[in-house]
């Protein structure tokens, strides 16, 4: 049986009705009586009593408890929140043999996110690479392949841009309590086995900035495990060659010395969708993208199906839509083994 907690008018009530009894003649329900005071402040104080018991009857089970505690129901079973990363990588430089870019200069992006050289470059008549990485931690300091930075502040004899070649990656926020809670209840509900396919995933999911990961049991043969892994918390989604490297880093000193993992990024397979609906308001098409995102992030993994009849649910539960038809994808998209079903374009008739 729950316990139903009593209002705060209930225990006023209940104090006035106390007071009345055990002090014959006396009525602690007039308006200026001082034992109607009383009861007043009584219950104000059970009340908050009652507050900090239901507070902390929440934090006696981890799908409950608030930060604080529930990071101290992880550290119980090993399970550390992840702390936001700052994305890092090579940037190519330009200028004169032998100029010098100095340690901890800095450059920026084109939208204003900051980067400063974690080493010395001397330039040659090829120009030098030089290691940067953002000065503000998270996922915003991810950087696309071939994007370009400015020196914020000239340097002698170098040009003024450097392009990242091959990104910057690396950057992840700070794990969030939704995100430590899953991991949190799958280690409970799912412990270690000693390197099954749901430990390499458990493991994966432990490098800042992976969000879903997936492994496969006999990747490359016998002995092989394949592992690719996706980061949400990044306008694109599919994880860089860094990316790849830290998680193989991560995972080498857990997995069995009989098995090889075998890490990669998943090759996105676009699925276009073309629908019709009623009424077809900017509001209503919005919901829409929005529905048709959260689906796919719920329903595709690498070498999975979407079904055409849990897209046109998805299409349905948008806020204001009343009808709807959808004429494509026309029937099950089912992707090829490393492939990863992602929406594409969304067009309405």
């Amino acid at each position: 049986m729950s316990f139903n907690r009593p209002t705060l008018s209930e225990l006023i009530a209940r104090d006035e009705a106390d007071f009345s009894a055990r002090l014959p003649g006396a009525d602690s329900r007039l308006r200026r009586s001082v034992l109607s005071v009383l009861a007043r402040v009584h219950a104000g104080a059970t009340d908050g009593l009652y507050g900090a018991l239901a507070f902390y009857a929440r934090q006696l089970m981890p799908d409950t408890a608030e930060s604080e505690y529930l990071d101290r129901w992880a550290s119980i079973w090993g399970v550390s929140r992840k702390a936001a990363a700052s994305a890092a990588g090579a940037v190519t430089l330009t200028g004169v043999a032998g100029a010098i870019v100095p340690i901890a200069t800095e450059l920026a992006r084109v939208d204003g996110a900051r980067f400063l050289t974690t080493a010395q470059a001397v330039l040659t008549a090829d120009g030098a690479i030089v290691q940067v990485e953002a000065v503000q931690p998270g996922a915003a300091g991810v950087t696309p392949v071939a994007a370009q930075l400015t020196f914020t502040s000239p340097v002698s004899g170098v040009a003024a841009i450097g392009v990242a070649v091959a990104g910057l990656a690396g950057g992840a926020d700070e794990e969030g309590d939704p995100t430590l809670l899953a991991r949190l209840l799958n280690r409970i509900q799912v412990p270690p086995a000693g390197g099954t396919k749901r430990d390499f995933e458990s493991w994966a999911l432990e490098v800042p900035g992976v969000t879903r990961a997936w492994a496969f049991p006999g990747w490359m043969g016998a002995g092989s495990v394949g592992v690719t892994f996706v980061c949400d918390g990044r306008a694109d989604i599919i994880p860089l060659q860094a990316d790849l490297d830290a998680v193989g880093a991560h995972l080498e000193p857990y997995r069995p010395v009989v098995s090889k993992p075998v890490i990669f990024a998943p090759t996105p397979l676009y699925v276009d969708v073309l629908l019709r609906l009623t009424p077809d308001t900017p509001a209503v098409r919005a919901a829409v993208q929005a529905e048709l995102a959260d689906f796919f992030m719920r329903e595709a993994a690498p070498g999975g199906t979407i079904y055409i009849s849990r897209l046109r649910e998805a299409v349905s539960l948008a806020a204001g839509e009343y009808d709807n038809r959808v004429f494509a994808p026309a029937a099950d998209v089912t992707a090829s083994a490393g492939f990863f079903p992602m929406l594409g374009e969304l067009l309405f008739q």
